[in-house]
């Protein structure tokens, strides 16, 4: 008997009792036993948040960003075993794949935006500086700072490795230690996700911790810095949310609950048309991947009217090519339920379906198996049920958590977004037409009640990840029912385990607390050009000034010549001076930024070995020939890049006339070299 240890305050440790057993979904054998009696959980909590918490936030985003690229690769090194370890929970290959390369690839992803999006910094400045008085001496800006607690995450049996992944990255970045507590039916898997993670020795301790047992006291110890993310079932998320703990101390909560997902064909897509074969595949394969134990899968299929029949004989002539068995066998396209229990709660939901409809395809009581046992593993026939009144509550609100969906007829793209929100919220919708008009009504109607919107059609059949595949980059949540989340994915999923704070200052305060220049700070003008400096040398506030340097109206008709850009405002007198922004000609404003460029640039070889864009580029004031501009460049933000020779430079740069006035303003984006390594 191998009874699950939980690793807590660093180290593992062996539960009091002997738990309860976890079966082989395919041969009903035990595999392993769970329990967390005796397991210390606030313990757990404060080691978290007194040595993982510390760790992380000693390290920069970037820096976290490259240990979980480094855990990517470690645990793809070790996907083999995590895919036998699936196939005990039932799981086909292609099913032990979505969940484990899915779960890899949410790190390697993350890592990735970390690393383009978020500074090489420990705290996130967001947004512009918002000035608070007209003098520019009181400036207010926003900084996300880690939480100082815990992230405990409670997870749902269908994706016990890309479940815990995709919680544990946004917060590893963002700078908050785990707590990952794994359903019982499939703890195995997630236990041993966890001894890889710890073997690898990348993460710093306390940073990844394991209750591998029921959560027993957990909730009651959380502080007002901690953070709870639960995937499961709706009516567990309710329960969860009004926990008195999390409700007294305002503790965040994310919820991604089962919902029942829909499925809209457009009229359109009709029998012959590739829409029609796109939606009848996509069907399928949402009630067989992962044998339909997905929160995102298709619970509710929506199809006009009229095309109910041939929608219903081409999904039944597909399902019927579904093989059912072990999933160790190669023939094998459909493995069993994870459990003898929750095949009879599938069971249990299709009788109340079954009151609003009848069966198109399959048997809930038998099914061929191959390969097993059909009594002692939990398989269940794919099952596709009809039901012709559409507005019958039973497909609406009961979901039956396996391999069962619901054919259900509409009248017009009105019907169909009334019966789509009768789901009262869902993670994931779908839409197959190539008819924009369509298209547009629904996704528009429907969006309110959704988290995610896959409009299907031929322009993007071949590259899309179909209807249930959360992506990293999107939200991962949705409203009402689906437990009104939306915080995980991209970098909201960062932020979403962070502090925003609203900080006012003087803008020299300003500076130093943020490490960017602000406008009305001091700068500081050096014998040395600043493009003359490696990275390490340089200081926010390095400023250069160049200039004057006088425009003509040569120079403005030559520009216009070379460029082909002759605009009415550059070449035509009388034109330019009926325009009400600028009573004469005037430069161009690419005229402006070259010059300032040929104003600030060093000429020689040096350290800034490229200018890679610029931003938020704006033209204030006209440049008339005659006007003499002068540029001031300003070292703004400093960020040395891991593992690189160089790092970059983001400078402020003001152009004004001979008045003072600034005429561009705009960031300046460079690659500025280290110094040579010894």
């Amino acid at each position: 008997m191998v009874v699950l240890r939980s690793y807590v305050a660093g180290s593992w440790r062996d539960p009091d009792g002997e738990g309860t057993p976890l079966p082989d979904a395919v041969t009903g054998e035990e595999v392993a036993r769970f329990s967390a009696a005796g397991i210390d959980r606030a313990a757990a909590l404060e080691h978290g948040r007194r040595t993982g918490g510390p760790a992380l936030r000693e390290l920069t985003f970037h820096q976290r960003a490259s240990l979980l690229k480094a855990l990517g690769s470690y645990l793809r090194e070790h996907r083999d075993e995590l895919y036998a370890l699936s196939a005990r929970a039932g799981a086909t290959r292609a099913d032990a794949r979505f969940d484990v390369d899915g779960g890899i690839g949410v790190l390697l992803a993350y890592a990735s935006k970390a690393k383009r999006e978020l500074p090489n910094e420990t705290v996130l400045v967001e947004g512009e500086v918002e000035p608070l008085a007209k003098g520019g001496g009181f400036v207010g800006q926003h900084l996300c700072t880690p939480l100082r607690g815990v992230a405990i995450q409670i997870n749902a049996f269908n994706f016990p490795v890309w479940g815990p992944l995709e919680k544990l990255a946004p917060a590893f970045v963002a700078g908050m230690p785990s707590l990952i507590k794994p359903a019982g039916q499939t703890a195995y898997l997630t236990a041993r996700l966890v001894e890889l993670i710890v073997e690898s020795g990348l993460l710093p301790e306390g940073t990844v911790q394991l209750l591998c047992g029921e959560a027993g006291d957990l909730l009651d110890h959380v502080t007002e810095q901690d953070l709870v993310a639960f995937t499961g079932s709706a009516g567990t998320a309710q329960r969860l949310r009004t926990h008195p703990a999390l409700v007294g101390r305002s503790v965040r909560f994310n919820a991604e609950a089962d919902s029942l997902n829909c499925s809209i064909l457009g009229p359109d897509a009709v029998p012959g048309t590739g829409e029609f074969g796109l939606y009848v595949d996509q069907l399928v394969t949402e009630m067989t991947m992962k044998t339909g134990q997905k929160c995102t899968a298709i619970r509710r299929a929506l199809v006009p009217g009229e095309l109910m029949d041939e929608v219903a004989g081409a999904v039944r002539e597909r399902l019927a090519g579904i093989t059912v068995g072990d999933p160790a066998d190669p023939a094998v396209t459909m493995g069993p339920l994870v459990g003898l229990d929750q095949r009879e709660e599938v069971r249990r939901s299709l009788k109340a379906l079954l009151d609003a409809g009848r069966l198109v395809f399959g048997d809930p009581e038998t099914v061929p198996v191959v390969g097993a046992d059909a009594e002692r593993g939990a398989f269940l026939s794919p099952i596709l049920l009809r039901a012709d009144d559409p507005w019958r509550a039973e497909p609406h609100e009961v979901e039956a958590f396996g391999p069962v969906s619901t054919l259900l007829p509409y009248r017009d793209a009105a019907e169909v977004v009334e019966l789509a929100a009768r789901g009262r919220g869902s993670l994931a919708g779908s839409v197959v037409t190539a008819d924009p008009d369509f298209a547009r009504e629904v996704v528009l109607g429907t969006a309110p009640w959704h988290g995610r919107l896959l409009v299907l059609n031929g322009e993007d059949a071949g590259e899309s990840t179909g209807h249930g595949s959360a992506l990293p980059a999107l939200v991962h949540g949705g409203p009402g029912r689906a437990g009104g989340g939306e915080e995980l994915g991209g970098i909201r999923g960062v932020v979403h385990h962070m502090q925003r704070t609203a900080v006012q200052s003087g803008p020299a305060m300003m500076t130093a607390l943020t490490g960017r220049w602000v406008p009305g700070t001091d700068r500081t003008v050096t014998d040395a050009h600043p493009f003359r400096k490696h990275l390490e040398d340089l200081r926010v506030g390095d400023t250069a000034v160049g200039g004057p340097r006088t425009v003509t109206l040569d120079d403005v008709e030559h520009f216009a010549e070379f460029t082909g850009d002759t605009f009415y405002a550059h070449m035509d007198d009388e034109s330019a001076r009926a325009n009400p922004f600028f009573g004469g000609r005037v430069a161009h404003g690419y005229l402006v930024v070259s010059f300032a460029a040929g104003l600030f640039v060093d000429p020689e070889p040096g350290p800034v070995l490229a200018n890679y864009g610029l931003e938020n580029l704006r033209f204030l004031t006209p440049v008339y020939p005659g006007d003499e501009l002068t540029v001031t460049l300003t070292a703004k933000q400093i960020s040395p890049r891991e593992g690189a020779g160089h790092g970059e430079v983001r400078w402020d740069t003001d152009v004004t006339n001979q008045d003072g006035a600034s005429v561009a303003k705009y960031d300046v984006l460079t690659l500025v070299a280290k110094r040579p390594s010894a």
